[in-house]
C-alpha cells in the first residue's frame, strides 16, 4: 500500500499543473458548499432565535374562548393554573411568559399599518431584552441622530409602544412621538387608545414587520378582558429539541386534567380561526404548538434556499465529475506504456484500478480539506463583520438586518468525507481503461 501511495503521489506531482487546476476547481467547489450551508444555517439560526423571542416559546399554551359557536378569540383563561400544569408536568422548564394576542391598526399622522399586537410584561421579558437590538434614529427617521433613542423598560408604563424600525419609518415617527392603536372587539365594535413610542428595535426580518409591543394592562384595557386571561403562555426548555416530545405529553396531560384540547395542525394560531369558527362549541379548547408550528409559514425560505444550493452544488459537482473523467483518462493514456511495464513486473489489475482511484482520492482529500477550510474561514469572516443588509427584501429571506453565517463542524467532515468519495467514485471509468489494458499492447504503445 505505501507503494501504491509513493507512485499515487509521484504521479499527482508529475503532473503538477493539471493537478493544480483541477484541485483548485474541487477546492472552490467545497469552498461554496461550506457558505451556502453557512448561509442556510445562518438563516436557519436567525429564524429560531426571531422566533422564539417574537412569535413563541419552545412549546405554546395558547388556544380559542368562544362565547357563542360562530366566534373565537385567541384567548385561555385561568392561566394560573394552566401555568402550574405546566410546571408540575415538564421537567427542564427554563422560564414561562405571557403574550397576548392581538390584531389591528397603527396609526399615526403620517402613516397606518396594520400588525399584530403582543401584551408583554416587561419585567419579565429577559430573553427578550437579550436578544433584541435597540434602532440608531437614523435607521427609521431621515436625518436622525445617529445614536439610539429610547428605552425598552419603559414599556412597564401605561400607554406606551415598542415597534420594529420598518414600521416606525413607515409611520414617519420617532421615539416620544404618539401613535393610535385601533382593534375590532367581537360583535364590529372597535376601541381605540393613544400611546408614546419609547423604543425602536432593529429590524429581524419578516417577524418584525407584525410585531407592536404594548403593555398587558393596555390589551386588557383594548379588548375589555380580565386579568386572569392571556394569549399564550410560552414555554422555554433547556433543549430546544424536546419540544415536539413536551407537546405530545402536555396534550394528555391537559385532556386528563378535564380540558378540551384542539388536535395538532402544524400551523400558527391566526391561521386557524376560520376551522374554529365553523365548529360547534363554546368556552376554552386548549392548542399547543411548538416554535416550528409558529413558523411554519416561513420555513418555505430555508426550503426553497436550500432547492437552490443544492441545485447549483449538483451542477458544479457534475462539471468537476466530468474533468476528473476527462482528466485521469488523458493521464492513463499518456501513461500506457508506464502501466503496461507496472502489469508485466507483477502489478495486477486490481492494483492499477486501486492506484488510479488512489490518486483521484489523494486529489480530492487535498483539494476537498483546503476549499472546506477556506470556505469556513470565508464564512466565519463574513459573520464577524456583521455587514448590513440594506434591501428589504432580502432582509425577509435572511431573516435578519444583518448577513449571519453560522459554520456548523459536521458540515466541514461531511463535506470532505462526500467530496473526497464522489472524486475517487467519479475515477471510476478511467481506472477501469487503465486496469483492462493487456501489458503486451500497453508496453508498444505508442504515442
Amino acid at each position: 500500500m505505501r507503494v501504491l501511495v509513493h507512485i499515487a503521489l509521484r504521479n499527482l506531482f508529475q503532473a503538477r499543473r493539471r493537478t493544480a487546476l483541477l484541485g483548485s476547481a474541487i477546492a472552490l467547489v467545497s469552498a461554496s458548499l461550506i457558505l451556502l450551508l453557512s448561509i442556510a444555517h445562518g438563516i436557519e439560526d436567525s429564524l429560531v432565535t426571531s422566533a422564539t423571542t417574537l412569535s413563541a416559546g419552545h412549546v405554546n399554551v395558547g388556544g380559542f374562548y368562544k362565547t357563542t359557536a360562530t366566534d373565537a378569540a385567541p384567548l385561555i383563561t385561568d392561566k394560573a393554573k394552566l401555568r402550574q400544569i405546566v410546571m408540575d408536568n415538564v421537567p427542564g422548564v427554563e422560564g414561562i411568559i405571557e403574550r397576548h394576542r392581538g390584531w389591528g391598526k397603527v396609526l399615526s399622522p403620517f402613516g397606518t399599518i396594520q400588525s399584530g399586537l403582543q401584551g408583554v410584561d416587561i419585567s419579565t421579558e429577559k430573553r427578550f431584552l437579550e436578544r433584541i437590538q435597540l434602532a440608531k434614529e437614523s435607521d427609521y427617521v431621515e436625518g436622525g441622530r445617529d445614536e439610539v433613542v429610547g428605552d425598552p423598560s419603559k414599556l412597564a408604563q401605561p400607554r406606551t409602544v415598542m415597534m420594529f424600525a420598518a414600521n416606525a419609518r413607515k409611520l414617519g415617527v420617532r421615539v416620544g412621538d404618539e401613535v393610535t392603536i385601533q382593534i375590532e372587539l367581537l360583535g364590529g365594535a372597535t376601541n381605540t387608545l393613544d400611546a408614546t413610542l419609547v423604543a425602536v428595535a432593529r429590524d429581524v426580518g419578516m417577524l418584525s414587520s407584525f410585531a407592536v409591543l404594548l403593555p398587558t394592562q393596555d390589551v386588557l384595557e383594548l379588548y375589555r378582558i380580565r386579568p386572569e386571561t392571556t394569549g399564550a403562555l410560552w414555554v422555554y426548555l433547556d433543549d430546544i429539541d424536546r419540544a415536539e416530545a413536551v407537546r405530545a405529553d402536555l396534550a394528555k396531560v391537559f385532556e386528563a386534567e378535564g380540558y378540551r384540547v384542539m388536535d395538532h395542525v402544524a400551523a400558527p394560531f391566526f391561521f386557524k380561526f376560520d376551522t374554529v369558527m365553523g365548529e360547534d362549541w363554546t368556552g376554552q379548547s386548549i392548542d399547543l404548538t411548538t416554535w416550528e408550528d409558529e413558523v411554519s409559514f416561513l420555513t418555505w425560505v430555508l426550503t426553497a434556499f436550500n432547492a437552490v444550493s443544492w441545485s447549483l452544488v449538483t451542477v458544479l459537482v457534475g462539471i468537476i465529475a466530468v474533468g476528473i473523467m476527462n482528466t485521469l483518462y488523458t493521464s492513463v493514456r499518456e501513461r500506457t506504456r508506464e502501466i503496461g511495464t507496472m502489469r508485466a513486473i507483477g502489478m495486477t489489475r486490481w492494483q492499477v484500478l486501486g492506484l488510479v482511484l488512489l490518486e483521484a482520492g489523494l486529489l480530492g482529500l487535498g483539494a476537498t480539506a483546503l476549499g472546506t477550510v477556506a470556505g469556513a474561514a470565508i464564512a466565519t469572516g463574513i459573520d464577524l463583520l456583521n455587514l448590513p443588509v440594506p434591501i428589504l427584501a432580502v432582509q425577509a429571506i435572511l431573516l435578519a438586518d444583518t448577513l449571519h453565517l453560522k459554520v456548523v463542524p459536521s458540515n466541514l467532515v461531511a463535506g470532505v468525507v462526500a467530496l473526497s468519495t464522489f472524486t475517487a467514485l467519479a475515477a471510476l471509468w478511467p481506472a477501469w481503461q487503465a486496469a483492462s489494458m493487456r501489458p503486451v499492447s500497453a508496453m508498444s504503445h505508442i504515442e
